[in-house]
This record gives structure tokens, sequence and C-alpha cells, in this order.
């Protein structure tokens, strides 16, 4: 039987209150309290590498860090964000090399079903994002 977890990764409609879900929810949310509450820019990097699902070697991202999971989120090498990232990662988000993120940007991976019949099902569609940023600098409040 596959579990909601798989479910979600796949884009396909899951649970979110399943309790497998829900534990990796409220790890992730302590997670984010101590990057958040952390002053020591050193310590940012420690605590996004031990909560990500990969990340490479150099990366810098500024607080106020939104997350869901955090497991689903792989950041390539030289990775710099601005302030308040929001990664809402139900699915996959992979950025490449390189990338600067502007201030304000979020990477929204949910889809919550249109139909009311099906949006009241507590169930929710998903769908991945994959960046291959190299040498890109995004904001989306140009």
């Amino acid at each position: 039987m596959i579990s909601e977890y798989q479910k979600m990764i796949a884009g396909e409609v899951y649970r979110p209150s399943d309790p497998e879900l829900r534990a990796l929810a409220q790890a992730s949310r302590q997670k984010q309290s101590a990057f958040n509450k952390e002053e020591d820019p050193l310590k940012w990097a420690e605590i996004i590498k031990d909560w990500f699902g990969s990340t490479g070697q150099n990366l810098y991202i500024n607080p106020r860090l939104v997350v869901n999971y955090g497991v689903n989120i792989h950041l390539g090498e030289n990775f710099y964000s601005n302030w308040n990232l929001t990664m809402l990662d139900v699915c996959p988000i992979r950025i490449g090399d390189n990338a600067m993120i502007g201030p304000n940007c979020q990477f929204l991976t949910p889809l919550h079903p249109l139909d009311p019949q099906e949006r009241n099902s507590a169930s929710l569609l998903l769908s991945e994002i994959i960046s291959g940023l190299e040498e890109v600098s995004l904001s989306f409040l140009e």
C-alpha cells in the first residue's frame, strides 16, 4: 500500500492529516523556529543542512524562512536567498547551482482542488518545482 507521503511527493491526491505527515511537519516547524530565532549567521547553514533534503556546501539563507517539511527541498551549490523565503515543499523543490533569490519569494507546490466537493474532501493536488537556475537572480517583486 502506498503511503500518504509517497502520494504527496508523487503529486497525487493525498490526505494532509495523515499522522506520518503531521509528525514530519511538526519536526520541520521545530527546525524552522530554531532557524528563525538563531542570531548567528554561521549557524544558519548548519540548521539548513540538517533540515533540508540536500544542499551544496556553500549556502546562505536570511531569516524569515517558512517551509512545510524541508526534506523535499534540494539546493545546489552557492545558493543565496534574501529575506522572507517561503518554500512549501509538499512536492520536491529542486534549485540548481549559483541561484540568487530575491526578498519575499515563494516556491509553492500545493494546488488546492477548484471543485468545492473535491476541495472539502481534505485532499490536496501538487506540483513539483524544478529550477535549473545557474547564475540567475530572481525577484518576483519587480
